[in-house]
């Protein structure tokens, strides 16, 4: 596993093996910056010989593949998972302040001129935004740490129009049929589904004038939008036992079809995220498409699907270092896992009033005996984060992936490894490798 270097002045340069760290460290000309992944910095002047590293970026909505590498081998290697949580942060604080405007409490006149999309045309939705600022984010977190000459990012743009027309069976658009949605000649999504079922109840059959039709969400607009596939039709005392749990019935709580929100953000962040990044970025960013990695990958280097080791083939693609068949490199000893993660939100109090009126604080201390929340402790030899404290002295214990190593770990057998920061970054095994044998390619040596 490389050990990454930065000079003096905080500029990275070329990796070096662990036996040269250790000597560095041994002989006080550098001192250790970051556990993970391991970095250090010299403490005198350096040559600063570097190499061309490319850095390959597989974008998406709920994985970030990123792979650097050089000609002979892979030097770092990740999966970022974003943030999915914006929209229902978002929606339990739209859910708070409509409950707020019943209470009876100080009143603040409405503000219509301090709305972002008012202010600026290339105005993103929330959601939108943290992931593209989370490419942009894990890029330069590389950067730091080596000294990347060329950044390609493969970005993805699908034709929903297409899908929808495939998944239902209809004649694929072409032309002008493109300009014809669904929704064509109806002025908002409740009139079309209106439209769309006749004006008639879905779970009762009534319909004609008097009756009082709902437009119901299948899945709750928190989870599942807006979309016309997500609502129905429903007359008012049907929607009313359905929310009660009298009417059960599963065609009702089902969405017609799965939700394309992921389909539909790659489409929209990727001319943004191009643009961004060549502003923000000092090296060259080139883009590539879908087909040109899966050619290299399938093809030329004959790696399984994973989104490492799409970014591997993204560097050594066309764009890239432009690999050739049999192209020999090594691959890298681990992968890296991160996660962004929040400390705090702005929630002072807890919603649910206990008797008395009491409202509980929200928010915990910063540190509970001498830990903070997700930092990296040792437990019997596993490396995880804290999810859960108690002033008792007894911790809930993750890893990156969810899965529980301890809800009650006693502070006594837990090791401090490192402080925990906004990202968060777990070392993970090889596995990307082919599975069916557990080593490299023969094509690699």
């Amino acid at each position: 596993m490389p050990v990454y270097v930065q000079n003096k002045y905080g500029q990275p340069l070329m990796p070096c093996s662990p036996a040269k760290a250790r000597h560095l460290l041994k002989d006080k000309k550098a001192k250790i910056i970051k556990r993970t992944p391991f970095t250090i910095q010299l403490l005198y002047g350096s040559s600063g010989y570097k190499q061309p590293i490319v850095l390959g970026v597989d974008a998406g909505s709920k994985t970030i593949g990123i792979a650097a590498c050089t000609d002979k081998k892979v030097l770092y290697a990740a999966e970022v998972k974003p943030r999915n949580d914006v929209v229902e942060l978002l929606s339990a604080r739209r859910e708070f302040r409509r409950a707020r405007r019943n209470r009876t409490t100080r009143y603040r006149q409405p503000r219509f001129d301090n709305r972002t999309h008012s202010k600026h045309k290339g105005w993103l939705s929330p959601s939108i935004e943290v992931k593209i600022q989370e490419h942009i984010t894990s890029i330069k977190r590389i950067c730091i740490i080596l000294p990347i000459s060329k950044v390609i990012v493969e970005t993805a743009e699908f034709d929903l129009q297409l899908i929808k027309a495939v998944e239902q069976g209809l004649p694929v658009p072409q032309g002008e049929d493109y300009q014809k949605g669904e929704m064509l000649g109806h002025y908002n999504v409740r009139q079309y589904v209106f439209f769309r079922d006749n004006y008639t109840c879905r779970c009762c059959g009534k319909y004609g004038k008097g009756i009082k039709l709902h437009a119901h969400h299948s899945e709750s607009r928190k989870t599942g939008g807006n979309a016309p596939d997500n609502e129905i039709t429903l007359c008012d005392d049907c929607h009313k036992k359905l929310h009660k749990g009298i009417i059960t019935a599963p065609q009702l709580l089902k969405r017609k079809r799965k939700s394309t929100r992921d389909a539909a953000f790659m489409g929209i962040m990727r001319k943004t995220l191009m643009e961004r990044l060549r502003n923000k970025l000092a090296i060259p960013v080139y883009e590539t498409h879908g087909y040109v990695t899966k050619y290299t990958r399938v093809e030329l280097l004959k790696l399984p699907k994973t989104h490492i080791n799409d970014a591997i083939s993204i560097a050594y693609g066309r764009w890239g270092l432009k690999a050739g068949m049999y192209h020999n490199f090594r691959l890298p000893e681990c992968s890296y896992g991160i996660m962004p993660v929040r400390h705090h939100n702005r929630q002072l109090h807890k919603a649910t009033i206990l008797k008395g009126g009491i409202r509980k604080n929200n928010q915990a201390p910063k540190y509970v005996r001498g830990f903070r929340l997700w930092d990296k402790v040792l437990y019997n030899g596993i490396e995880c984060f804290i999810s859960g404290r108690r002033t008792s002295g007894y911790f809930a214990l993750k890893t990156l992936d969810g899965k529980a190593i301890h809800n009650g770990a006693n502070i006594k057998n837990l090791r401090l490894l490192e402080r925990s920061t906004n990202y968060l970054t777990e070392r993970r095994g090889l596995s990307f490798l082919p599975k069916e044998v557990g080593v490299p390619s023969p094509n690699f040596r």
